[in-house]
């Protein structure tokens, strides 16, 4: 009696366990299935934008304390809240003292000395009037200095978006017999760069920078620089011959032509005081580096360099009456004296040029960007902060705007700037107000002084940066790690320097597609099995000790977005396993019974996902085996709940593969399937 007693007693609380655990399954079960509405598209894109003007942590705080007021604290004392939020420079201005300042008007002047010889020569790259590299380096930092998150950045014409606008707008107007028109073609594709810039950034396309993948801006600079280096040294001889082309072949064309056929085009003087220059310039570098307490004189070295060279052209030159007649060949006149002339009225977006401007602006912009937000983030990471992307687009592409309407053309984050803004001890944006400030005092009063400037010095100013362009080290890395990477960086090398920047680019950004493609249209079906001693489930081939459970296959797709494109494939692979007998006995030796599809890399799941899945669970079930769905995203059991996926799999949804695990096992697989 005591052992029937005690054997009932046993039974009862069996029995009751097994409720429980029931109980506690289907509880979880409905976490899953009955989970709220994802928000929608709306509401997506306004959350996007809010967060893109303000920083996520922030964004809802800031709102609250605009709107709802429950401190009842003063209107501007709120409004000033979003004013610091949206303009940065307001929160850095806290506590700003004279120590700070005088650091930032150090390095603003630093920067200074080093920005007006370059801009003055990435304009002449860009087939426009050396003004121009000046009112570029006035207006857009002033403003970029008040939007931007980052501390160090610096902003500007740069080699490679000047040579990029030569070489694409040069295409549709002739610089020289009609400076006029390429002048404003140049700004309207400043303007368009402008306008994709800040679409990217408020609907959050950040991402879309990144389909410019590493491997191809790795190669894209070095032919770029190449392609700067080559055309410069022609520049160095002296030789006044322009090609709206910028394949490597078309330029030596001209320097054979003109140094071998007709020498009287260059001008002996001008290369000698170029190049001499050019070795200053690079030996400073040189010293630089190698002893930390002539950190200064890479910086001056430039800037030295232009003051030295106009007294000796000016000297060589007083003689000559006609400019024509001057052995070195100068800037000449400068046109300076005033403030940034407004151009809003002069942008040209005729339908004869359309089209091939928002080609150029959308090149322009991608490169723009993924230059500036990649030397934003290398020195965020060095001062220990996060720079969000999205809101340094919107400030570039404001800043561009606004500089298209007032003579600027593209402007970027140039690396060299920077870096010498850092070194310099810069502790605030204020250092690039610095540095505008000063750039707007040599438009103003020193322009008269860069008249006998020589061509040269400009050239042999742009040739040293040419090296930092060019990543050998880099590109080797790209082939130990990834083939197809490298073939991208290749195109994108021999493309640019061999056809021209479109064709490189667009070769490349194929190639990066086609990966992208192939990855995603070939996912591949990882193996999950139990790691021992863990609650966790691995793939078998990456960790071969993991422990098949007898009558389960746990499995799961390679992929974020099941689709058209991949769906197909991924049923057949599953079925695969069944129909070709390779579980059929089980791992363990029972009856395969059920399939564990772990969702949880899914994302996102498409109709045609939906469709695949449901003739996967049919086809399976004719096999008498079950399809369970584990840890489903937000976006993906809404979607199969909404298309009555959930309901035709007999509710088989489950937290975790833990869960999906446990409940298939149960008091046995043949006692779910029958409860089912």
């Amino acid at each position: 009696m005591v052992a029937s007693s005690v054997s009932s007693a046993a039974v009862s609380c069996t029995l009751e366990e097994m409720l429980e655990s029931k109980e506690k399954e289907m509880y979880q079960q409905q976490w899953v299935q009955n989970a709220p509405h994802p928000p929608c598209f709306f509401r997506e894109v306004f959350e996007n934008v809010r967060d893109t003007i303000l920083p996520p942590s922030n964004s809802k705080n800031v709102w609250s304390t605009l709107v709802v007021n429950d401190n009842q604290q003063p209107l501007y004392k709120r409004a000033l809240v979003l004013l610091t939020e949206i303009f940065p420079i307001l929160a850095s201005l806290r506590g700003y003292n004279a120590h700070k300042f005088k650091f930032d008007l150090m390095a603003g002047i630093t920067v200074a000395s080093l920005a007006i010889p370059q801009c003055v020569g990435f304009a002449t790259l860009a087939q426009l009037s050396p003004e121009y590299g000046l009112y570029t380096c006035f207006g857009p930092p002033l403003m970029y200095a008040m939007l931007t998150s980052s501390r160090e950045i610096v902003i500007g014409n740069v080699a490679v978006d000047s040579l990029l606008l030569s070489s694409m707008i040069s295409k549709l107007k002739d610089p020289i017999q009609d400076s006029v028109a390429y002048t404003q073609l140049l700004l309207t594709a400043t303007f368009i760069a402008g306008i994709f810039q800040l679409a990217f950034g408020i609907f959050r396309f950040g991402f879309l920078v990144d389909y410019l993948s590493h491997a191809t801006i790795v190669g894209f600079l070095a032919a770029a620089a190449v392609g700067i280096g080559a055309y410069q040294f022609i520049v160095l001889l002296g030789i006044n011959k322009f090609t709206n082309k910028s394949d490597l072949i078309s330029v030596i064309k001209i320097f054979w032509t003109s140094l071998f056929k007709d020498r009287s085009q260059w001008h002996p003087y001008s290369f000698t005081l170029g190049f001499s220059f050019l070795c200053f310039i690079l030996f400073a570098r040189f010293m630089g580096r190698r002893n930390k307490k002539l950190f200064w004189l890479p910086t001056i070295a430039p800037l030295l360099s232009v003051i030295v060279s106009s007294i000796v052209a000016y000297t060589v030159n007083s003689h000559q009456i006609n400019v024509k007649d001057y052995k070195v060949d100068v800037l000449g006149e400068i046109k300076g004296g005033s403030l940034n002339p407004i151009s809003l009225l002069h942008l040209n977006l005729s339908d004869n040029f359309l089209a091939p401007l928002i080609k150029t602006g959308l090149t322009v912009a991608v490169i723009s960007l993924t230059e500036t937000i990649a030397v934003g983030r290398s020195f965020a990471s060095i001062r220990g902060y996060n720079l969000d992307p999205n809101k340094e687009m919107i400030s570039l592409g404001l800043t561009n705007i606004v500089g298209s309407f007032t003579s600027c053309y593209v402007a970027s984050g140039s690396l060299s700037r920077t870096a010498l803004n850092y070194s310099s001890g810069a502790e605030t944006t204020v250092s690039s107000i610095v540095m505008a400030l000063t750039v707007l005092i040599s438009l103003k009063f020193l322009t008269r002084l860069l008249y006998y400037t020589p061509k040269a010095i400009l050239a042999a100013i742009i040739i040293s940066i040419v090296p930092g362009l060019i990543d050998i080290q880099k590109a080797y890395q790209i082939w130990k790690v990834d083939k197809l990477d490298f073939l991208a960086c290749a195109a994108a090398f021999f493309g640019v320097l061999f056809a021209s920047v479109e064709m490189g680019l667009a070769i490349a950004v194929t190639i990066s597609f086609a990966k992208l493609i192939l990855v995603s249209i070939q996912p591949g079906i990882t193996v999950l099995g139990r790691l021992p001693g863990t609650d966790g489930f691995g793939d078998i081939e990456q960790y071969p000790m993991g422990l098949s459970i007898p009558g389960l296959l746990i499995l799961s797709p390679k992929s974020s977005f099941l689709s058209f494109a991949n769906a197909t494939l991924v049923r057949e692979r599953i079925e695969r396993w069944v129909n070709d007998g390779h579980v059929e006995e089980g791992e363990g030796g029972s009856n395969l019974k059920f399939i564990i599809l772990d969702s949880s890399g899914l994302t996102n799941i498409d109709t045609a996902g939906i469709a695949s899945l449901e003739e996967l669970n049919k086809n399976l079930t004719s096999h008498g085996v079950k399809l369970v769905i584990a840890n489903p995203r937000w976006q993906v059991i809404h979607k199969l709940r909404v298309g009555d996926f959930v309901s035709k799999i007999g509710g088989r949804v489950f937290v975790s593969v833990g869960e999906a695990v446990d409940a298939c096992l149960g008091l046995g697989a043949a006692k779910m399937a029958n409860t089912v």
